[in-house]
């Protein structure tokens, strides 16, 4: 669903001279960016955030760097991508942990501009910063009188950003990703200055694995000291079911033996001395390797780290703990979350049953889990009318009922569920929050059967819907008004910018999320199968929430 976005692509329909470059002073470096006219804008990128994780640091917590070397640096386009199987080898690299500064034209040192921090999606094992073009979202705050700077970085994939198995976590090398997040989130509580940011007005936000990431920072991280505020799409911390690291041993040993030199080791328990000697190309073996071999959607993905880490017991263990942060956010999903994760195939109660017992947790009895999954199963009925893609009646698409069936637990079990108990603990504590539910229909995804898909949001986020329609217009107007309004002013409802609706703050009192729909966009109870997410969420270490 992503397409890749090189700064190329539009820097060459203007003319940028040397004297208009703009520049700023990072320590003795001088980075010098590329001047946008067409857009208004400056950009910076391919900024080194963290030592390369080569050699002794592949493998090991980023290590922050806070500017280049002395001199002057090229910063006038992104960074290659981290190592990944979406991409070729000529388009990524391990040293990768770059970041990336989009501002107003003429923005100068001091001018405390609020701060727009995005961390891209991609399943935790693809993905780039060069994927989004935040031109419009920078162009729209101008506009409407309360510029902002937008930022977002690369960080490490696959079995580089997140290690399995035991070796790993004896070795304190879980969750490098995450760290990789909050080291480019201390360089900006560090250099943003010097682009005319404010570093006390930092808004993290992200879409899919994005918002898992940034949802987890609120557990255990120091976040409330390099942020202020949150926009969740499509992403909670238990979104996908979290388990210690050595449920993925054998997703590790996978990769560790697709890498020649180290494949007799893979077994070990004694891998990271051989992975750190070998060259990048026979680390992309490994990662084709693992991703072919293993039976898991998302072998290399967050798990549990222990009580000193960032995620150091379940998240609802920690939420009734009152153990998270306190900072204002805005939480929402998409009508049919579960469409995209669900087989196509799928043609029978017994198939649900696998996808269900592979989410639950190991501990849990047979009986007990048995009795859980008949429970949901029965507040999941085989009638296509009240499955996923919601709304579209009795059609099945040429696919079997039970796709509709198990779309719908998919997308409420994963998603739906998680953001509603995460909305509903964090305004019970009373943390100001703001809810959606995006509807909107999505006419040219051309499979009617994916319905309002998973991250068919993010294209009105960034201003770029392909639906050419004038409420697909209408619509992303609107969200890009809230989105910076939330981050300038800490309320979707500033009152300038493009004319919208006034969002209600969901509280225990009153459990409403803003429908995101041009043709109806307005507030709606959130209810909407009170009866099924109240049993998952009900006992949530059955599925490892």
């Amino acid at each position: 669903m992503l397409v890749h976005f090189s700064l190329l692509t539009f820097a060459g329909l203007v003319c940028v001279c040397v004297n208009s470059a703009p520049t700023v002073q990072l320590g003795n470096a001088t980075l010098v960016g590329l001047a946008i006219p067409s857009f208004g804008q400056d950009f910076f990128g391919g900024i080194p955030f963290a030592e390369p994780p080569l050699g002794s640091l592949r493998l090991q917590p980023p290590v922050l760097l806070t500017s280049p070397a002395a001199g002057t640096f090229n910063a006038t386009n992104f960074g290659l991508a981290c190592l990944q199987t979406d991409l070729t080898l000529t388009e990524v690299s391990e040293d990768c942990l770059t970041i990336n500064v989009l501002r107003p034209t003429g923005t100068l040192a001091g001018a405390k501009l609020p701060v727009m921090f995005w961390t891209f999606s991609g399943g935790f094992s693809e993905g780039s910063a060069a994927f989004e073009n935040a031109s419009t979202i920078v162009s729209e705050s101008v506009l409407r009188g309360t510029p902002v700077i937008y930022v977002n970085f690369n960080y490490r994939l696959g079995p580089l950003g997140f290690p399995q198995g035991l070796e790993a976590e004896m070795k304190g090398a879980l969750n490098l990703a995450l760290k990789d997040q909050l080291t480019a989130l201390e360089w900006v509580q560090l250099n943003i200055g010097a682009f005319g940011g404010d570093k006390e007005k930092v808004t993290v936000f992200g879409q899919s694995a994005g918002s898992i990431m940034t949802s987890i920072l609120f557990l255990n991280s120091p976040l409330t000291t390099l942020a202020r505020a949150a926009i969740f799409e499509s992403g909670s911390q238990a979104t996908l079911a979290l388990f210690p690291a050595e449920r993925g041993e054998l997703d590790w040993q996978n990769f560790v033996r697709g890498v020649p030199h180290c494949a007799s080791v893979a077994t070990s328990g004694d891998t990271f001395s051989c992975l750190r000697d070998v060259n990048s190309t026979e680390i992309f073996q490994g990662l084709a390797a693992a991703l072919t071999e293993s039976a898991n959607e998302f072998p290399f993905a967050p798990v549990i780290d222990g009580s000193d880490g960032l995620i150091p017991d379940l998240p609802s263990v920690l939420f009734k703990r009152g153990q998270f942060a306190r900072l204002p956010f805005i939480a929402g999903t998409n009508l049919d979350e579960g469409t995209l994760f669900t087989n196509q195939a799928v043609n029978s109660t017994e198939e649900i049953n696998v996808t269900l017992f592979n989410q639950s947790s190991p501990s849990i009895s047979p009986t007990t889990l048995e009795q859980s999954v008949l429970t949901l199963l029965q507040l999941y009925p085989d009638n296509p009318a009240l499955g996923s893609p919601f709304g579209t009646g009795n059609a099945t698409f040429g696919l079997s009922p039970q796709f509709k069936r198990a779309a719908a637990i998919v997308g409420d079990l994963q998603f739906t569920s998680q953001r509603r108990i995460w909305i509903e603990t964090a305004s019970n504590a009373g943390v100001p929050t703001y809810g959606y539910l995006f509807t909107q229909p999505q006419p040219d995804s051309g499979e009617p059967a994916l319905g309002v898909f998973h991250g068919s949001e993010g294209a009105f986020v960034y201003g770029t819907p392909s639906d050419p329609s004038a409420s697909s217009a209408f619509l992303s107007l609107a969200m890009i008004n809230y989105w910076v309004s939330f981050a300038t002013s800490l309320t979707p409802n500033d009152g300038l910018g493009a004319p919208r609706p006034e969002w209600t703050q969901f509280t225990p009192e009153n459990k409403v999320v803003i429908q995101l729909n041009g043709a109806n966009l307005t507030m709606i109870p959130d209810d909407f199968r009170a009866e099924q997410m109240t049993f998952i969420n009900s006992d949530p270490i059955i599925w490892r929430h």
